[in-house]
């Protein structure tokens, strides 16, 4: 047994004694008695806790704490559910405020770890950050005094968010500056827009970037798509929602219902309680039921993405381009416990008109070894359209047209990841005043030397596919007692490789030019710059405008003469990380 799986299986064990915690507060004890709520099963377990933590208590060598003892447990039961029937201590609930409304009170910035200190990753534009001159590339040394080196991203989160109106002191260091500059911050109510960037991409080709489903995202969605319809000739528009991990259901039933009829089931839920099956109709007079429409998805489009995308794929009225969805067909409810922590609960499963859910991995089934599997192919159903066409549950939202997803070199990911690119770009903008508007700006073969020349001697190496196959052969030939055998031919081919890799500069030039740009935009144009600058390069939106222009093959999709083929369903294994919060 690993010493990962080892430890999981522990850390649910000890979630598993402790969970009657839980149902010990006062008023839940009564609930283990109820018909039906194994009760007797619960009772024996709340004895079992009980002892456990008296002899804990009593006997333990050291002293336990049974603050972060318990939530350890908690935590630990709950994972062993599914990734989104989440624990939310007093602590955290702000965060979680900001999943559904798009706000928190705080400075208004990105931030990310770097080494042993949190870095100014970008202020938001015009927010308590930017104004008080913050930027991207300053390092956090203190706040409020304190030193925050070595601290964890967590811990200076927590404490450069705070109240409207109080104010927090931060020390900064930046680069090209010999002595660090002292800032005081009045902390105001950050709002996150959903809708970063609309605008027009072609003469008669609307766009709009919807990244979150917090509240008024409709209202929000609406006046965007009304501005573009009052000084343009206005043929197409494209809802951008990739990347977007979802949020607030009615938010989606609501956008949905500025292009569908009054009345119109958009989604239902169907939970193990009556009251958890709810009919999700629109409820307001449509704003236009005739425009063409392209709804962009990929990967990481997740549940409030899912139902807008695939409720107006099911009702035939719009086109959906990109990349197979991520398949989260699950509902939850926040719901108030003592001492004003929450919980996040999954309640229910949703379903988009056609019938189908998408929910693409099987929690309700573990495995012996505590992990979880996909829906089976053997369950994956087919389901009808509005106008008749074929859709498939099980497994995400399938697009109409599939495009390939953006794959990044090694090599890029090892500049982006140790921060080589974002680092160059706080000096480029320390070099350079201003720089072309956001969609002109470009990186020439000057700056792009200039980059070569300052990560010349730094450790941005990595390991291909090819290298780690190859060490996997040696290791083999070595077990095997092979390898003084091929060793000669071992050591040209692992020369050869480290050679190309020099060469990866070279070959990569236009992609990490690309990388550069994005990153150096953000120092000038905030969000909104990168957004824009990608509009001339994305395939994606290409393709897009190309069936909203080609009525034919649009008319043609919606009416099923193009088969959506049947969802290729890859499971993501129960340790990943990239899980879309809502």
């Amino acid at each position: 047994m690993s010493v990962k799986y080892r430890n999981k299986r522990m850390k649910r064990i000890t979630g598993y004694l402790l969970m009657v915690l839980i149902w010990g507060l006062p008023g839940i004890g009564a609930m283990a008695q109820a018909p039906g709520q194994h009760g007797f099963e619960i009772m024996k377990n709340l004895d079992i806790y009980s002892n456990l933590i008296k002899e804990l208590n009593q006997d333990y060598v050291d002293e336990i704490n049974p603050g972060e003892l318990t939530q350890t447990g908690i935590e630990a039961m709950l994972e062993s559910l599914d990734p989104y029937t989440n624990f939310i201590p007093e602590s955290q609930v702000e965060d979680y405020k900001f999943i559904t409304t798009g706000q928190y009170g705080g400075i208004g910035s990105l931030i990310h770890q770097q080494g042993d200190y949190i870095v100014i990753s970008e202020p938001y534009e015009g927010s308590p950050s930017d104004r008080a001159g913050l930027k991207a590339g300053d390092k956090i040394l203190e706040v409020n005094g304190k030193q925050a080196k070595g601290k964890s991203y967590d811990d200076v989160s927590a404490i450069l968010k705070g109240q409207a109106g109080t104010s927090v002191n931060v020390l900064i260091q930046r680069d090209g500056e010999s002595q660090p500059f002292a800032k005081t911050i009045v902390r105001e109510n950050i709002k996150i827009d959903n809708i970063p960037y609309s605008g027009m991409v072609d003469p008669q080709i609307g766009y709009i970037k919807l990244t979150g489903f917090t509240q008024n995202a409709a209202k929000e969605l609406k006046q965007a798509f009304l501005k573009l319809k009052e000084g343009n000739d206005l043929k197409g528009i494209i809802i951008d929602l990739r990347g977007n991990g979802g949020g607030l259901l009615n938010e989606a039933v609501d956008i949905a219902n500025i292009f569908v009829e009054r009345g119109q089931e958009i989604v239902s839920t169907k939970g193990k309680m009556a009251d958890k099956n709810r009919s999700h109709l629109t409820m307001s007079p449509p704003v236009d039921l005739n425009i063409p429409i392209v709804v962009l998805v990929d990967r990481s489009s997740a549940s409030a993405s899912e139902i807008l995308a695939g409720s107006l794929q099911d009702l035939d009225r719009a086109v959906v381009v990109g990349q197979r969805t991520f398949g989260k067909g699950l509902v939850q409810n926040v719901v108030p416990l003592s001492y004003n922590a929450q919980m996040k609960i999954t309640v229910a499963k949703y379903y988009i008109p056609s019938g189908r859910c998408i929910q693409a991995i099987d929690y309700e089934h573990k495995k012996k070894d505590g992990s979880f599997g996909k829906i089976p192919d053997s369950l994956i159903r087919a389901f009808k359209t509005k106008n008749g066409r074929t859709v498939y549950d099980g497994g995400g939202i399938n697009p109409d047209l599939i495009t390939k997803s953006r794959q990044y070199s090694n090599l890029e990911l090892a500049l982006y990841g140790k921060y080589f690119v974002f680092d160059f770009a706080t000096l480029y903008a320390r070099q350079h005043q201003t720089i072309p508007a956001a969609d002109l700006f470009e990186i020439d073969d000057s700056t792009y030397n200039s980059f070569v020349a300052y990560i010349h001697g730094k450790d941005y190496s990595y390991k291909t596919k090819s290298e780690r196959s190859l060490e996997d052969l040696k290791n083999i030939a070595l077990k095997e007692n092979y390898f003084d055998a091929i060793k000669e031919e071992y050591d040209r081919l692992k020369s050869r490789m480290e050679k190309d890799k020099q060469e990866d500069l070279k070959k990569y030039s236009d992609q990490v030019k690309e990388l550069l740009k994005l990153e150096i935009i953000a120092r000038y144009y905030y969000q909104r710059g990168k957004i824009l600058a990608t509009l001339k390069t994305d395939p994606d939106i290409f393709d897009a405008i190309a069936v909203l222009k080609d009525k034919e093959k649009y008319a043609g999709i919606l009416a099923g003469k193009y088969v959506q083929p049947k969802p290729e369903i890859q499971v993501r294994s129960d340790d990943e990380d990239d899980l879309p919060i809502e």
